[in-house]
């Protein structure tokens, strides 16, 4: 098997991009995306008709994700082409190898967007409106007859109570509500992995939203509560709290917050003790500590019980 370097291709996936955009395309540059921890992730930029086109390469190699979801590839490129209905600009699918038939693994080609992950935004305020704004237009997708449904990462019926906190008692707590009945919600096109490194900016304005491949039909909230997990866990209570209300402000009456789906959303992480997530620190994140995310996820645990209490009071 030849080797390649984090900046190469294999000249057979090589191949395959050039000859799925233009066969006499040539290839300018390859250069290694890093922050995703589940595949790998390559910007391509050829040159065709003596213009430059850049190009995203997703190769799934992933054994276990693979055998638990062998149709990523497919997965995708059907996902970048319901996010197209959006008002939100998402990446255009050129090609997927559903099988690996042709790449040895299943890989995804798509346009690349303008723009770059901003975690330590000058304006957290104009920062989380956008955040806010954007998620709002993808949910205003109809996903009817999207044959992917949502699904929690967690066998639900099986969660303990963590080992790592210093409040087993509060998480046996959210555990049980989580474990009750779920309540009714209307169900959209989700992005499922919306958070800050799945977001990206130019100048002031959010130019995309990328990685596509854990789209599927299901609440809004999932999706709300994945980014306030993600927030309060880079910042703290209250920016998770803002997002919420920014949220809330654009979605208007078509979304009913009910934060059952928060506690959903928290209990995502709870097959081990909580680390610092890589792609925080690729993006240039310091001072995050695995004891912090504990502290972090207790104070957000705690919130959203009170919060809890005071919906079905």
């Amino acid at each position: 098997m030849t080797q390649v370097s984090d900046n190469e291709l294999p000249d057979r996936v090589l191949k395959w991009v050039v000859d799925a955009v233009d066969s006499y395309a040539t290839v300018q540059s390859i250069c290694r995306l890093y922050g995703g921890t589940s595949s790998i992730v390559h910007s391509v930029s050829l040159q065709v008709n003596q213009v430059q086109r850049d190009f995203v390469l997703r190769q799934f190699d992933n054994v276990e994700w693979l055998q638990e979801e062998p149709d990523l590839a497919f997965h995708e490129a059907e996902s970048l082409r319901l996010a197209s209905r959006s008002d939100v600009s998402t990446p255009e699918i050129v090609a997927f190898d559903e099988t690996g038939r042709e790449c040895g693994v299943p890989v995804v080609l798509m346009t690349q967007l303008e723009g770059s992950v901003v975690l330590s935004p000058h304006n957290l305020d104009h920062w989380l409106d956008g955040l806010a704004a954007s998620l709002v237009q993808i949910h205003a997708v109809d996903a009817d007859g999207y044959p992917w449904p949502y699904f929690t990462y967690n066998d639900v019926a099986s969660l303990e109570t963590p080992s790592w906190s210093s409040f087993p008692e509060l998480w046996q707590r959210a555990i049980d509500i989580v474990k009750g009945p779920r309540p009714k919600a209307k169900t959209c096109f989700i992005h499922r992995d919306y958070h800050p490194t799945n977001v990206l900016w130019y100048g002031h304005t959010v130019s995309g939203v990328v990685d596509w491949v854990n789209a599927c039909r299901g609440p809004a909230g999932i999706d709300v509560g994945h980014c306030r997990l993600n927030l309060a866990q880079l910042f703290d209570v209250p920016t998770a709290d803002a997002f919420l209300s920014a949220y809330q402000s654009y979605a208007g009456s078509a979304f009913n917050y009910d934060p059952y789906w928060d506690l959903l959303s928290l209990s995502d992480i709870l097959f081990g003790p909580p680390t610092v997530y890589p792609g925080w620190t690729a993006f240039g994140v310091t001072g995050l500590t695995d004891q912090l995310m504990v502290e972090r996820l207790d104070r957000y645990m705690m919130s959203l019980l009170s919060v809890f209490e005071k919906y079905n009071k």
